[in-house]
């Protein structure tokens, strides 16, 4: 069997994920597509992720690729998370992730909406729905604050978990808006604030098209091989969230490549894609929380110590801010109040990878000028550097 080691995982990771600075990308679909999907649960990440492998990194083009152009679009899918692709893979995402999660979202809230006992029901939830469509149509761009008070019925509140340790009292808005956006008839817009907030507006939008989520499942699984492969079928389970069943089949729909790994699984690559990837320049990077580069594997060994986990990441397993020297991670880095940034190295990696850090991190403090970023999952390590 051909066998990819660590060293060479690596320097597929530099290269195709545009974090070797001679790979970098001139634009933002480009940097989207190299890593099939960005995460997008903290607004500030994908700011972070997209600006550390762009040539000339900026905000000002990465809104204008998410409000103008809509070449970037956010949709909740792998995982039930929140993810930003291009409108390219988006239809692909959306077959083979967010339809199936659009629903388990729907069932969740008439469930909830049952549970309450005031009648609410699917018919009042289309009228909600349809009543929220219209008003967003007929004033443009608003938060939900604004939508609440042009629809009475969005301001409702309602019991969940009834009779138990959770019982609550919600209102339905954020819940109705959610749903709304998983099924694509909106999607997010310019937030509230600066780049880094995630009060956003929401706009009126339309479906992607239906389409074989078998077929959509095999693409996006090829995709992700190129971009992140070799890797193994629990890497590739874990990244989309799907089962055993559908993942085995996407696989075998794609027919990729066997190898084995240094850890003496075996793993798939791409067909065709078993040449070795020439060895890039030293490169450094400082990434941020959730990062795909250090989210795309269930299996990390290959870039990360096992020693160095408990200061990375939070008990939820959500990894923080990064500091990478050529496909390894080697500590973590956070942002002081005055803006500076901090960074402590978990391994010992030499004068020549501490300078190449220190260029970076003068890099990121550049382009994010005054902007303060405090991760939304917050690990050991990023804590105590902002103490």
């Amino acid at each position: 069997m051909y066998r990819i080691d660590d060293k060479q995982r690596r320097s597929r990771l530099g290269r195709r994920h545009l974090l070797v600075p001679s790979e970098r990308a001139d634009s933002v679909v480009a940097v989207a597509d190299a890593v099939v999907a960005l995460h997008a649960t903290d607004a500030a990440t994908l700011y972070l992720s997209v600006c550390a492998r762009l040539s000339d990194p900026g905000t000002a083009v990465v809104e204008r690729a998410l409000y103008e152009d809509v070449s970037l679009v956010r949709l909740l899918s792998m995982r039930n998370t929140l993810f930003t692709v291009s409108t390219d893979v988006a239809p692909a995402v959306d077959a083979s992730n967010a339809r199936m999660v659009a629903a388990k979202e729907r069932r969740k809230l008439l469930k909830h909406l049952r549970e309450d006992g005031n009648g609410l029901d699917e018919r009042w939830l289309a009228d909600t729905e349809s009543e929220t469509l219209t008003a967003l149509a007929a004033r443009g761009p608003a938060t939900g604050n604004e939508l609440s008070a042009a629809v009475p019925a969005l301001r409702t509140k309602i019991t969940v978990f009834p009779g138990t340790r959770q019982e609550t009292v919600q209102g339905v808005a954020s819940r109705i808006i959610r749903v709304l956006a998983a099924d694509g008839r909106i999607r997010r817009d310019r937030p509230r604030g600066s780049w880094t907030s995630s009060q956003f507006r929401w706009t009126a939008a339309e479906p992607w098209p239906a389409s074989d989520p078998a077929e959509a499942r095999a693409e996006v699984a090829r995709l992700w091989l190129r971009s992140y492969g070799p890797a193994t079928e629990a890497d590739l389970k874990w990244w989309t969230g799907w089962g055993v069943r559908e993942t085995r089949a996407a696989l075998a729909a794609v027919a990729p490549e066997e190898v084995l790994l240094d850890s003496g699984a075996v793993g798939w690559v791409a067909p065709g894609d078993l040449a070795a990837e020439p060895p890039p320049e030293p490169w450094a990077a400082l990434l941020p929380g959730l990062d795909p580069s250090a989210m795309g594997w269930a299996d990390r060994g290959f870039q990360l110590a096992a020693n160095h986990r408990a200061a990375l990441f939070d008990r939820a397993g959500n990894i923080g801010p990064t500091v990478w020297w050529n496909g390894e991670i080697v500590g973590g880095w956070a942002q002081r109040a005055d803006g500076e940034p901090v960074w402590r190295l978990l391994s010992d990696v030499g004068q020549d990878a501490a300078q190449l850090i220190e260029t970076e991190a003068a890099r990121l403090s550049a382009w994010m000028g005054d902007a303060r970023i405090t991760p939304r999952f917050r690990t050991p390590l990023e804590r105590e550097l902002t103490a």
